[in-house]
């Protein structure tokens, strides 16, 4: 699905994050550890995908063709834009924590700044998704210094899934021609101003925690190119299932 306008392309990006993100902690539901953890997660996975519609819906709009869904159901892996952090798979529920504490910590400092974005659409898509960023990540911090100060064990598996998942946060920061025109047009955000305050609250959550911060690692990039990892063509086949089976379908 080609698309040569600059500010969809950034709205699909955008949205492909959340909608992934959505999928991986909507495979949690009645599995998480306490039902208040299964209840909670599977809310912030709501909130996620008001946000992955809402983007995907204006870059259909911007794009003159098909909607939310047709993006949502009808692209194939090459075609999706998120960054390969939140296509990580769940894991156990420290590896999901740590997944999540990485993307609401730059979700906040992202959508604190984009609702003041020249575009007035994406500026008001950030200035509703900021407020549930805010929560998400006091979710995260939470269970993530909870999780840290407990137990030889939990702590141990903590520091582990923070380690393991450090490798994809140098994307996190990255910036391409396609976004350094729209920063430059006041529409997008300058990912790279981000990284500072980010490893801030990063830093704060793991001290709190007492855990470390990993050392600089190879990093992994490319998702925003359609350049994934494993693990996002399997989590698609049983996303897009019953649409692409029964394409059209409605219920």
């Amino acid at each position: 699905m080609k698309n040569h306008d600059p500010i969809a392309t950034y709205a699909l990006r955008l949205g492909d994050n959340c909608l992934v993100l959505s999928q991986r902690l909507s495979a949690w539901c009645g599995h998480a550890p306490e039902l208040e953890i299964d209840l909670a997660l599977a809310n912030i996975g709501l909130d996620l995908m008001g946000q992955a519609r809402n983007f995907l819906t204006y870059a259909a709009e911007r794009q003159g063709a098909g909607d939310e869904d047709t993006l949502a159901f009808g692209r194939d892996e090459r075609q999706f834009c998120n960054i390969l952090l939140v296509e990580q798979p769940n894991g156990n529920f420290a590896d999901t924590l740590a997944r999540q504490l990485f993307i609401d910590a730059w979700h906040v400092a992202l959508f604190s700044r984009l609702t003041s974005s020249k575009d007035a659409q994406i500026a008001a898509i950030a200035a509703k998704a900021i407020k549930e960023a805010r929560y998400h990540l006091r979710f995260s911090r939470g269970w993530v210094e909870r999780l840290g100060g407990g137990t030889e064990l939990s702590s141990a598996r903590m520091q582990a899934a923070i380690d393991n998942l450090w490798r994809f946060t140098a994307e996190l920061f990255q910036v391409d021609a396609l976004e350094e025109a729209l920063i430059a047009e006041g529409v997008a955000v300058d990912p790279r101003e981000l990284k500072a305050g980010w490893l801030a609250e990063i830093s704060s959550v793991l001290a709190a925690a007492e855990l470390k911060v990993p050392p600089e690692p190879p990093y992994r990039t490319g998702g925003k190119q359609g350049l994934h990892t494993e693990h996002l063509g399997p989590m698609l086949a049983e996303m897009q299932y019953l649409q692409r089976s029964y394409p059209g379908q409605q219920w």
